[in-house]
């Protein structure tokens, strides 16, 4: 048997030899989630002799660890806009500069009585789930091509207690829509080029899915797709909001038709990176 203090000297030497970036405090998650006690546990019992089941349980954990698989996989959620998000290798694990998008939606969404919105590439539902929390009386649809992804969207709605305000639909962009009409349209699309996915992380480009990472391409093509037909899905004066990548800001700027959109403002993240992009939908003058 092994007490915590010699299983988090050992997890940190095995992770540090593997390339993990501070191999103590990720070692110090691991065994909390294999004990499945507080990290203030670990402090106040450094004594504690770990179990059969509990050693074999962190040993998978630190093994999957390791080999670089993201920890938020392994604990299978992820904390977004105040609310924990189950994840797997289906779905984007949600980041901190995509509750941008969110705030930005709540913004827009929150003086209107009834509000209709939708996101494109829902995955995890973080963005559309947590919109929906904040604004009781929206309705949304999620739209991705993962089957995959939409079960999982469907769970965290569920967690949410927003199902009932939320219809789940399988398509590629807007292809099942017909003559829907939405206040707001959100997007955080697949923006990486396919030639930066080498110089990702092991974490992302191991583990997270491609499909959800890069078009394939040069990274703007689904951007530019999402730009060119939501404006006959959007009601008069309605949104466009979508998350950019790196030095596309201009790009994607020029994308935007001066007849069918004016306020077209593109906002930086906490690191000063343009990321967010909002557009508003011409009135049309009658």
């Amino acid at each position: 048997m092994y007490s915590i203090a010699e299983k988090l000297r050992h997890a940190s030497e095995i992770l540090q030899s593997s390339g993990i970036i501070e191999p103590r405090r990720e070692a110090n998650s691991l065994l909390t989630l294999a004990l499945q006690k507080d990290k203030l546990f670990l402090v106040a019992h450094p004594e504690y002799e770990i179990s059969f089941e509990e050693e074999n349980r962190f040993q998978d954990f630190l093994q999957r660890r390791a080999n670089h698989e993201p920890f938020q996989y392994i604990a299978g959620k992820q904390e977004f806009y105040g609310l924990d998000f189950e994840v797997n290798r289906n779905v984007l694990i949600p980041r901190p500069e995509t509750e941008l998008i969110v705030e930005s939606a709540i913004e827009i969404l929150h003086t209107k009585r009834i509000s209709n919105f939708c996101e494109v590439g829902i995955g995890s539902g973080c963005i559309a789930v947590s919109i929906l929390h904040q604004i009781k009386t929206a309705r949304a649809t999620g739209l991705d091509v993962s089957p995959k992804a939409l079960e999982i969207a469907a769970r965290n709605a569920a967690t949410h207690e927003v199902s009932n305000r939320l219809e789940l639909k399988i398509s590629d962009v807007f292809e099942v829509l017909k003559d829907e009409n939405f206040d707001l349209i959100v997007s955080n699309p697949p923006y990486i080029p396919r030639g930066d996915i080498e110089n990702l992380q092991a974490e992302v480009r191991g583990f997270e899915p491609i499909i959800a990472l890069s078009d394939g391409k040069e990274g703007l093509s689904i951007i530019e797709k999402i730009i060119a037909e939501s404006p006959k899905f959007l009601n008069e004066e309605g949104f466009l909001l979508l998350e950019i990548g790196f030095g596309q800001a201009e790009a994607v700027r020029e994308m935007f038709e001066p007849e069918i959109w004016r306020a077209v403002d593109i906002f930086p993240d906490l690191q000063g990176i343009p990321r967010t992009v909002r557009a508003l939908k011409v009135k049309s003058e009658m």
